[in-house]
């Protein structure tokens, strides 16, 4: 059983990660736990406090929009700062990307997926206390990865080797905050999360059920995302 709780468990993932360098394409590499830490451990600190919980969402890393705004999984910044009401100083990469500026709970810019999941949130539980007394929302890797042209890289497109090296952090990350939770429930929100949960929570008592990803890239998310989200949890025995 980890002793280690949420925010205990970002700092080393953060710190574990910030060490890896990373090759062309890649040229910009954000670390959001790091630049957002005010507001990312205020986030854990009013929400990530209370165990066990039913569910535990996954997503896969940091949105240009969303979390690498605001430190929260999925951020999109009207949502996080006047609903969730997360807070806090943010601060600046080391090397930012022209293209892909930090201006934190100032950015004007929609994070989709965030508006698609936490609006789901909002509407289906009214309150935040509703909803994280039944869920988590958490991120398996918190670093960002970026082209010259400001294209965005997921960490499923990183070379080999380079997946070798940052996915085992992420994994131990994922299974702590899980041993911590203690959820029943596992809904990792796309394909490639799914597969890093699947081997990383290997052998401990959780169901583990993939979610339709709310991102405008999927035509699936386009209508009623949130039905299909549901009924993918439903389909696991979780019911809303």
């Amino acid at each position: 059983m980890s002793t280690k709780n949420l925010i205990d468990i970002s700092r080393e993932l953060a710190d574990a990660v910030d060490t890896i360098s990373f090759d062309a394409p890649i040229t910009h590499v954000y670390n959001s736990v790091m630049y957002t830490w005010e507001a990312h451990a205020n986030y854990l600190d009013m929400y990530g406090t209370q165990t066990p919980r039913e569910a535990l969402l996954i997503g896969m890393n940091p949105g240009p929009w969303g979390m690498a705004q605001t430190g929260v999984p999925f951020g999109h910044v009207p949502l996080i700062r006047d609903w969730l009401g997360v807070s806090g100083t943010i601060e600046k990469p080391p090397i930012e990307h022209p293209k892909r500026p930090i201006e934190g709970f100032d950015c004007k810019r929609k994070e989709v997926s965030g508006a698609r999941l936490w609006g789901w949130a909002k509407e289906r539980f009214e309150t935040p206390t509703q909803f994280f007394s039944r869920f988590f929302v958490t991120c398996y890797c918190p670093l960002s990865f970026m082209e010259e042209s400001g294209r965005n890289r997921t960490p499923d497109k990183l070379p080999k080797a380079k997946k070798q090296e940052l996915f085992p952090h992420c994994d131990k990350a994922l299974r702590d905050t899980v041993l911590y939770l203690k959820p029943t429930y596992v809904f990792p929100v796309g394909a490639f999360v799914e597969s890093r949960a699947r081997h990383a929570l290997k052998g401990l008592d959780v169901t583990i059920q993939r979610v339709l990803h709310p991102s405008p890239a999927s035509p699936q998310a386009q209508h009623n995302w949130s039905g299909k989200a549901e009924d993918a949890m439903e389909q696991a025995g979780f019911s809303i």
